[in-house]
């Protein structure tokens, strides 16, 4: 790959004065590029190569061409210190300040899964996150379907990151995390935002906190692809469902072709779909949508 705008190990300090720029926040300091490949890639191990760049677009669309171009392989992990056209599902735009979380995607060839099966990378990245940051922050992370990670502010459930799958060529799967680690209150970009030190969380280091989310990530990941692709035999499924706060909710789904279904969230079925229980008693699987938590009468 040849990152746009690319840092040295240490995501090197721009030029500027201390009080107007953004890369001197001391409260922020640089991700160590050479510290986490030494702690990631490794013989036999997923991760293949780490890069930290300081600013680009998106870590997505670069780890996306990057692989389309060949210049990227398996296990590739592209991290920036800043993204400036990050984007979520639906192409919504996902902003924060530099250095303020963690934006990375990784490159994923699930060969030994049927693709049937692939829907389940994204709930797994969820479920890998989740773990990975209750392990090193001490912060509980719930899962809104199908790509949310929510944490609890004040009393109130808070978006604090989101997950995005693309495909990258016939057998490649891009996978982008963005997660809000140390946005303060008056640099949230909607009320609904949150961040992990805004939840209470015991440490805002994001490099533990990059090690623990990757190492999380290649140990469902080869459980997974190991099984198949079966989320059930690995206890996927299961996990998802315990973290998933959608599940017991009345939801709407925000349907392709501008149509909408109200009902109970039920269950999360083997091939990763959301299953609505309607008002008319039938059961219906939303494999793609929007899904907005509805508040109780």
């Amino acid at each position: 790959m040849t990152p746009r705008d690319a840092a040295d190990d240490n995501t090197g300090e721009a030029g500027g004065s201390a009080g107007n720029n953004r890369w001197s926040d001391l409260d922020r300091p640089p991700l160590n590029a050479a510290a986490l490949r030494r702690a990631l890639v490794r013989p036999g191990g997923l991760w293949t190569g780490l890069e930290v760049v300081r600013s680009t677009g998106s870590t997505n669309a670069d780890l996306v061409a990057a692989a389309g171009a060949g210049k990227a392989a398996e296990g590739a992990v592209l991290v920036a210190e800043e993204q400036t056209a990050g984007r979520g599902r639906l192409d919504r735009r996902w902003t924060a300040p530099a250095r303020s979380g963690l934006f990375f995607s990784v490159l994923l060839s699930p060969r030994e899964a049927p693709v049937a099966r692939w829907g389940w990378l994204p709930l797994l990245t969820g479920v890998a996150v989740a773990t990975g940051l209750a392990r090193a922050a001490g912060v509980d992370t719930a899962l809104k379907w199908p790509n949310d990670l929510l944490v609890t502010v004040g009393g109130e459930e808070r978006k604090a990151g989101g997950i995005l799958a693309e495909r990258a060529g016939d057998d490649g799967v891009v996978i982008g995390v963005g997660v809000n680690v140390t946005l303060r209150a008056d640099e949230l970009p909607v009320p609904q935002a949150g961040s992990l030190a805004l939840a209470g969380a015991v440490s805002t280091d994001r490099d533990p906190l990059l090690r623990a989310v990757l190492r999380s990530l290649e140990d469902w990941y080869g459980r997974w692809r190991a099984a198949g692709g079966d989320p059930a035999a690995i206890g996927l499924q299961e996990a998802y469902t315990a973290g998933c706060a959608t599940l017991g909710r009345m939801v709407r789904a925000e349907l392709p072709g501008d149509r909408s279904v109200v009902g109970e969230a039920v269950a999360v079925d083997g091939d990763g779909r959301l299953v609505l229980a309607t008002p008319t008693g039938l059961r219906e699987p939303v494999g793609a949508g929007d899904i907005v938590h509805l508040r109780p009468a």
